[in-house]
């Protein structure tokens, strides 16, 4: 008998990926589908690497491809953003080994700045898509998406959201399949994609199209349950779950395959319904395509567009209950805060005395858009804080952002922002760039990155140094300051918003949950010195709160002892002290 465990979906999909033969695997952590690779790091047999951004880590999976072995790339899916470059261009080349990029969707924006849906982009780019229901259903397809990569010359995208990546259930766990490496024979009209090659490869791709069009309506990933003809749903994913605990005796057409769709599957369940549903979660990728058919189905009318659905939701749009499956209850708000000891917080402080805006960036770091700090005027995009700064001078003029600086962090830097300090070199521009090196990719769980000099099996590695790149580029005004001198900080912002030059102050310090971070000090409050005054407060540390009386109080089981809160007491009313 095999064995069988209780995974994550993306432990699963890892699973999948080790069981499926595949040799080489490039990401860049975003959740929800960072823990595909840190699983997949525990197996020998799998190559597995962080890439500077999701267009590397694609193209690494394209080659890995073209030499013959099984390849993978993971993002998220804003990641499917940057990565669109060679995905577009990898539909037309097709593959030699097998080839899937996993993308994850964040329905209800977990940890996102937009809501957007994988399979708008999988359509455009010609690129067929899976969707998994569970953890069991996520290992199972990652194999058949190998097969149909194989069997059909393409790429796959394997698409899975946050509710699945990161909800359990059992896995049945197999052997791995060691797949043979595939002869790799020079074609120039496949693979080298110049125009008179790409108008051939676009036939190919059309014609690829309605071959699995056709096949899918066989794939057994696809799965149709007649019950009452009275309702019939066609879903996918997670939402499947959803229509089974709602509806457990309505008639059901479960669709793995999602690009392109089977029409002639859909067809025939629609002829043995009476009332169909389309319910998907995001866009009416599904309905748009059933309706342009000539079917009348319900969908979008019905149910959102926005968030993530739920069990709760189907059954008040079906049937108007609040008698709900499960109640939710309601949990006192927590906003969003750094945490403790955040190296970021030191910086905001400075930039928030000063009274500088910031563009910002993804990371920890957006968290300064909100108070007490304050600070974070823009983010847009991963390496944008620094284009949007050299738009705002390009725009205003210099006299403009001399109460401006862009914010970004190390690995975002690596990501694209070094794409863009080369453009205000070659451009001219005099702002200030504040690289915020807090040692690691914080927000997706403290992932290596190029700076950091460990891989993602934990290897030692070249560790990229941030200043002298930043001096290779042509900026000949690099600082490296201590994150938590607020002393030199404010007098390098200072010179610099103020100068006629372009300059880069990397500000470092290890975030303050780094694996490792020993913290020998903490901080405490004389409340007979202290005056009441809230200096320490406006630094927004959630170790610190105001007393009725007024005096304040460090919560000992929080503070990291940064020092911070006693940079800002003019009366030494906080001491430093070790634990």
């Amino acid at each position: 008998m095999k064995e069988k465990i209780i995974m994550l979906g993306n432990e699963a999909i890892a699973r999948g990926v080790y069981e499926a033969g595949v040799k080489v695997s490039s990401a860049y952590p975003g959740t929800p589908s960072t823990e595909i690779s840190e699983y997949l790091s525990k197996y020998s047999e799998v190559y597995t690497e962080w890439a500077p951004n999701e267009k590397v880590a694609t193209e690494v999976a394209f080659g890995a491809s073209f030499a013959g072995v099984r390849s993978l790339a993971c993002m998220k899916h804003v990641g499917l953003n940057v990565a669109s470059d060679p995905l577009y261009t990898f539909s037309y080349t097709g593959v030699n080994g097998g080839a899937v990029i996993v993308v994850a969707d964040d329905p209800g924006l977990a940890s996102s700045q937009n809501e957007q849906d994988t399979r708008m982009i999988a359509r455009a780019s010609h690129i067929p898509v899976i969707e998994p229901s569970d953890s069991m259903e996520a290992k199972e397809f990652v194999k058949f998406a190998y097969e149909l990569s194989e069997k059909y010359d393409t790429p796959v995208i394997l698409r899975t959201t946050t509710k699945l990546s990161h909800s359990q259930s059992i896995v049945e766990l197999c052997d791995r399949v060691e797949v043979s490496d595939k002869d790799y024979n020079r074609d120039v009209r496949k693979y080298v994609m110049m125009p008179a090659s790409a108008i051939g490869r676009h036939l190919v791709v059309e014609a690829r199209d309605n071959k699995i069009a056709e096949d899918g309506c066989n794939f057994p990933i696809n799965k149709m349950q007649i019950l009452d003809k009275k309702i019939g749903f066609i879903t996918s994913g997670i939402a499947y779950q959803y229509v089974k605990e709602v509806c457990p005796k309505a008639s059901v057409l479960k669709l793995g395959l999602v690009n392109p769709l089977p029409k002639k599957l859909i067809e025939e369940f629609i002829a043995q319904v009476d009332t169909v549903y389309v319910f998907e979660e995001l866009e009416p990728v599904i309905e748009e395509q059933v309706r342009s058919w000539g079917y009348d189905v319900k969908g979008k009318e019905l149910f959102t567009r926005q968030g993530e659905y739920s069990a709760n939701m189907l059954k008040k749009a079906l049937f108007g209950t609040n008698d709900v499956v499960f109640e939710k209850k309601d949990s006192p708000n927590r906003p969003p805060i750094l945490c403790p000891g955040c190296p970021h917080r030191s910086v905001f402080s400075v930039l928030n005395k000063l009274k500088i805006h910031a563009a910002g960036d993804i990371g920890c770091y957006t968290l300064g858009a909100v108070a007490p700090l304050g600070v974070i005027d823009s983010t847009l995009c991963m390496g944008a804080s620094i284009s949007t700064l050299h738009g705002i001078e390009k725009a205003r003029g210099k006299d403009f952002i001399k109460n401006w600086v862009a914010v970004i962090g190390d690995s975002t830097f690596l990501h694209t922002g070094i794409n863009s300090l080369i453009g205000l070199v070659y451009n001219k521009a005099t702002g200030t760039v504040l690289i915020l090196d807090n040692r690691t990719t914080g927000m997706t769980g403290h992932q290596e990155h190029a700076a950091t000099g460990k891989t993602l099996k934990g290897e030692d590695t070249n560790a990229i140094d941030l200043e002298v790149l930043c001096k290779a580029v042509g900026v000949k005004n690099v600082l490296t300051i201590d994150a938590f001198d607020i002393k030199s900080l404010e007098k390098a912002i200072k010179e610099s918003v103020n100068g006629d030059e372009l300059t880069v102050i990397i500000a470092k310090a290890p975030c303050a949950l780094l694996k490792g971070q020993k913290f020998p000090f903490k901080c405490v409050c004389d409340t007979e010195k202290c005056k009441k005054c809230g200096m320490c407060l406006k630094i927004g540390c959630p170790a610190i709160t105001k007393q009725a009386d007024g005096t304040v109080k460090i919560d000992e089981s929080m503070c990291n002892g940064c020092g911070l809160c006693k940079s800002y007491c003019k009366f030494d009313a906080i001491n430093k002290v070790e634990k």
